[in-house]
């Protein structure tokens, strides 16, 4: 756990409506916090890691299904903090610690565990419904801050230390090409739990020529 903190800022985008995109520049602690069952990294503020494109493309999807009118991307400076990182072997296997426990607590009361589906629109089959997946972070997060609980009610001070955000590298699309092992919307996505990781917004600005503004071609 000595290296868990991330104390460098990253610069992340988070595709929505431009009503959105307006109300967080003007009123930027107003956030809009996902709590759908097949959130990818559980809930929270969702952001694509430095990928802006990713960010549009998503907005546009949106529109294509009917669920925004004008898909806009607005960026915004984080610090990840204690971050629950599954690009870390570390947590992927804390996560897999909490999975059994779940596991375990849903067969004694002959529960089914919820399972990442298949949205039928996806031609990839990339599971895009990732119901299971959400549902263990979530026991995760849980299990964690009542075990704090716990311990702050009979020692004044806890051991357990509260997630601030999740991370997590996906590869979904198909392949970039014949052949390939490189997928076409391959991406970081970020998962912000508290809102203090958001160090403001901004709206992203559009890339110039230098060389032409400098006069050089």
């Amino acid at each position: 756990m000595l290296y868990s903190a991330s104390p460098n800022l990253i610069i992340g985008f988070h595709g929505c409506d431009e009503k959105t995109r307006d109300k967080l520049l003007t009123n930027p602690d107003e956030l809009k916090v996902s709590k759908e069952k097949y959130d990818w990294l559980g809930h929270g503020m969702y952001f694509w890691e430095n990928n802006y494109e990713r960010a549009l493309q998503w907005a546009k999807s949106k529109k294509a299904r009917g669920a925004l009118e004008r898909p806009s991307v607005i960026g915004a400076v984080l610090q990840l903090n204690h971050c629950c990182d599954f690009l870390d072997s570390e947590y992927i296997s804390t996560l897999s610690h909490y999975y059994k426990l779940m596991h375990s607590i849903y067969e004694a009361a002959g529960l089914e565990l919820p399972t990442n589906k298949d949205l039928a629109t996806d031609e990839f089959k990339d599971k895009i419904l990732r119901e299971r997946d959400c549902a263990v972070i979530e026991f995760m997060h849980v299990q964690i801050q009542d075990q704090a609980k716990v311990e702050i009610a009979s020692q004044g001070y806890t051991n357990y230390k509260i997630f601030d955000s999740v991370r997590g590298v996906f590869t979904e699309g198909g392949a970039a090409f014949d052949g390939s092992g490189l997928f076409a919307k391959s991406h970081i996505q970020i998962c912000i739990r508290n809102s203090n990781c958001i160090k403001g917004f901004f709206l992203p600005r559009k890339e110039v020529d230098f060389l032409q503004a400098m006069d050089i071609v």
